[in-house]
């Protein structure tokens, strides 16, 4: 379940101000959209979070073995370039942009978009500020996202400059050329 609170006619918070509302409060799931609007989340239910651990696992398996980029569960941030701090379910970028991020960037919200990342649909979650979201994420530079449907058993695919694809219930889906040989397996996810 998630909040959304138009913080502009409350408060303003600054990009460290917003970093120190998470480190404190580790028990919710905040984000920002591009117009400054805090997004508040609850922890999950169980069948979410089983359901998120396999997506990360089977990303950091693949990750660990081609060494391409680093991976990211939903817990690491990402400040857009066009506004908005986001926190997708799992994430990937290229090796080379994490070797050009400073140390202090590392320790905060990264200063860029996951060239791929997945979000996955809880129950309570809306399925229309979801591709909002998704949408976010491809004008911000994701060159390949995965919105995961578990009540629909069907995955929305995002590219750059291509339509959204939507697949219904697929037993595997592959990274493409964003990551190589990547093929996440449905079978523990549905």
């Amino acid at each position: 379940m998630e909040a959304i609170i138009e913080l502009d006619s409350i408060i303003s918070l600054t990009d460290e101000q917003f970093f120190l509302l998470c480190q404190r409060n580790r028990d919710y799931k905040f984000e920002r959209n591009s117009v400054g609007d805090l997004v508040v989340m609850s922890p999950t239910g169980g069948e979410t979070s089983k359901r998120n651990f396999d997506i990360v696992t089977q990303l950091g398996i693949w990750n660990k073995k081609h060494k391409l980029g680093v991976a990211f569960d939903s817990s690491g941030g990402f400040k857009l370039p066009l506004g908005g701090d986001r926190s997708p379910d799992a994430s990937w970028i290229k090796q080379e942009r994490w070797d050009n991020l400073t140390l202090e960037e590392r320790a905060k919200f990264l200063p860029l978009c996951p060239d791929f990342l997945m979000e996955l649909r809880s129950r309570n979650d809306s399925l229309s500020r979801l591709q909002e979201k998704m949408q976010e994420y491809l004008a911000n530079g994701c060159r390949l996202g995965w919105l995961i449907d578990p009540q629909n058993k069907q995955i929305e695919i995002y590219r750059q400059g291509k339509e959204v694809e939507i697949v219904k219930n697929p037993a595997t889906i592959s990274g493409e050329d964003v990551l190589v040989e990547f093929v996440l397996d449905f079978s523990e996810i549905w």
